[in-house]
């Protein structure tokens, strides 16, 4: 019996697809926020006296903590492909709220702000979602709406009073940390962890990408909506309530003037497409405090402030165009 050869054939290997590098435009779009920060904290550290000191840090976090609050809850918003104009708006009226628990406790102040609060992101979200009128236009309805509803309510009077179980919330210290930081850093953890790991978060980003997929798909797109609404409006009530124990008076005028807008730009800078699609909490909070650390810096080194506007409105523009390229 002859031996049988059997001839073996050379494995040959599917070449394996080659990884593409993530573009310039795309690193730029999701660290540049980052890389900004970095160089003003180097920049700062060689020429600004003091700057190292614990004590700046913790100001900078600290005047900055009511803008991260509202920039979370807009995050969410734009996500989903909206915007809010109105947040702040509640903040003067959920500051106006907690005088009218001036002799109830301290949780009652806090309580009836929030539910007023929730009550008005509820009415956002519901007027978007189910007749359909575009957020611009509801939310810059409420936003005139709630600033005259707060004027009214005060007679366009500041509020002032004293009440130190309340002014603990903007004034207290747990350690040597300031409880507005700690609850900015709880908040912007609590809803980083909603957005990564939870349905809601995945909903969210879901209806930002393809609002009609996501509805074929299953998702509630109205609850989602309207739930991020209410939380927009719930987050910019804790900062006016941060705001107002800070104060001692609730400013029905001027608390939370042209909030909104810092907020958009901090969600822009920090990488979340205007468009809708996912959104990116720590970016978010990076882009918060880069923009308090602009004004820090001009301040500290006697910079009019007017300069400061300049170069965040060039900040901005930058960050929109590098979204550009991630939309096409």
């Amino acid at each position: 019996m002859k031996d049988l050869k059997v001839e073996q054939k050379p494995v040959v290997e599917s070449p394996k697809p080659k990884r593409e590098l993530p573009s310039f435009r795309e690193v730029s779009r999701k660290y540049g926020a980052v890389a900004v920060l970095v160089a003003l904290v180097i920049f700062n550290s060689i020429v600004t006296n003091n700057f190292l000191d614990m004590q700046t840090l913790w100001n900078v976090l600290l005047h900055v903590s009511t803008t991260v609050l509202v920039s979370i809850g807009m995050t969410l918003v734009i996500a989903t492909g909206g915007i809010d104009l109105s947040v702040g708006a509640i903040m003067a009226i959920a500051a106006v709220t907690t005088t009218f628990f001036l002799h109830s406790s301290m949780w009652m102040m806090v309580l009836g702000a929030v539910v007023v609060a929730a009550i008005i992101g509820l009415l956002n979200g519901t007027i978007i979602s189910y007749f359909r009128i575009q957020p611009i236009i509801v939310t810059l309805a409420m936003m005139i709406a709630g600033r005259g509803i707060a004027q009214i309510a005060t007679d366009g009077y500041l509020v002032s009073f004293d009440k130190p179980s309340f002014e603990t919330i903007g004034k207290g210290e747990i350690g040597a940390i300031p409880i507005p930081v700690l609850i900015m850093l709880i908040t912007a953890l609590l809803f980083y962890l909603v957005v990564k790991y939870t349905s809601f978060g995945r909903y969210i980003e879901a209806i930002g990408d393809n609002e009609k997929a996501a509805q074929l798909a299953g998702v509630k797109v109205n609850f989602v909506k309207i739930s991020v609404y209410v939380i927009a409006a719930v987050l910019a009530s804790f900062a006016g309530i941060i705001e107002t124990s800070r104060l001692a008076a609730a400013d029905a005028t001027n608390i939370g003037q042209l909030i909104e807008l810092d907020a958009i730009a901090a969600v822009v800078v920090g990488g979340t497409l205007m468009t809708g699609g996912r959104p990116y909490i720590w970016g978010t909070v990076i882009g918060a405090i880069l923009m308090g650390l602009i004004t820090t810096t001009f301040n500290m080194n006697d910079i009019p402030h007017s300069y400061s506007l300049v170069l965040k409105a060039a900040i901005i523009i930058v960050a929109v165009y590098l979204q550009r390229g991630n939309q096409a």
